[in-house]
């Protein structure tokens, strides 16, 4: 087993200005790791191969936590998707390439719970992948994150890599994206109740029906999680990381509106896409081996929300905060 253990192992966070690569780089500054390689994308185009190459050549990194992608919301995958299939297929063909051709002793890729069938049974059991149909408005990227899992087993296969595939359920956290035209459903609701309180505005208008279900898990602990598996997991296939709980996206909104302060109307707007109706992890696999999430929905709603609040200057606005 190939454990993340030496502190002086030099390890490569692909993605780490995103939401989950900037968790895992807190996460193993914590922990004491310093020997850690970072580009940002100006500095390095992962869909660039050339450039993946002579990165990898000059750094040699041990340890990969691949967490780069092109990640958003429905609209965002509906209106984008040669993009999201392109990119997200690029850098993973050349970034889990180079881990392999420059030896690399672990590879963690990281995926989504939208690789699995739209009508697939609940909860989502790993073996469900490839079984189904999957959801239209995001089977671009999921497409390419079911490639980057295939990758990842077939290097296992002919080369003997130690590539392995988490599959992270819906994510939110300080350093998500609130773009109301490219973010995932909880930061666009923040957003949303957030720019309601603002304004005094009596009601918030939410796209779909509000009766999808969906599980939520705070960005902190999937680093936690992905740390996890890199010491203690070396199977192939992908491993679901979530809560194992979930809720309709109106009593998500409700619970924003609760810990926001705002008490207003909320107005759903049924002739927009609910997307698939539920997405819920079958957690069992990694709670078998030890690992499990730590923060509450409330909890993690409160931390996101005051960093939002601190990064637009919007402190004060609330009288509370949870």
């Amino acid at each position: 087993m190939s454990e993340l253990q030496d502190q002086r192992a030099k390890i490569y966070v692909a993605g780490h200005q995103g939401l989950v690569g900037s968790a895992i780089l807190r996460q193993l500054n914590k922990l004491g790791f310093s020997n850690i390689a970072t580009r940002t994308s100006h500095e390095l185009d992962l869909r660039d191969q050339a450039a993946v190459n002579t990165f990898f050549e000059a750094e040699r990194p041990d340890y990969i936590f691949l967490a780069a992608a092109r990640v958003g919301g429905i609209l965002a995958n509906s209106t984008y998707p040669a993009q999201f299939i392109y990119d997200n297929l690029m850098i993973a063909t050349n970034v889990i390439h180079a881990a392999c051709v420059y030896k690399a002793r672990k590879l963690l890729n990281l995926g989504s719970s939208c690789i699995y069938p739209k009508l697939a049974p609940q909860p989502l059991k790993e073996e469900y992948l490839l079984t189904g149909p999957l959801e239209p408005t995001n089977r671009a990227y999921a497409l390419a994150k079911i490639a980057a899992i295939e990758l990842c087993d077939h290097y296992r296969t002919q080369y003997g890599c130690n590539f392995i595939s988490a599959m992270p359920t819906n994510l939110y956290g300080p350093g998500d994206n609130f773009d109301l035209q490219s973010s995932h459903v909880l930061p666009a609701l923040m957003s949303k109740i957030v720019a309601a309180k603002h304004a005094g505005a009596a009601a918030v208008e939410i796209w779909g029906t509000g009766q999808p279900l969906r599980e939520f898990l705070y960005v902190d602990d999937l680093a936690d999680a992905c740390i996890f598996l890199m010491k203690h997991f070396d199977d192939p296939g992908p491993i679901n990381v979530g809560t194992g709980v979930d809720l309709s996206i109106r009593n998500l909104a409700e619970l924003i509106c609760e810990i926001a302060d705002y008490g207003g109307e909320l107005v759903f707007d049924s002739s927009k896409p609910d997307g698939t109706p539920r997405k819920l992890m079958d957690v069992s696999r990694l709670t078998a081996i030890g690992w499990q999430a730590r923060t509450s929905l409330r909890e993690g709603i409160q931390k996101t929300l005051a960093w939002y609040l601190s990064e637009h200057r919007l402190s004060g606005l609330l009288s509370k905060t949870s």
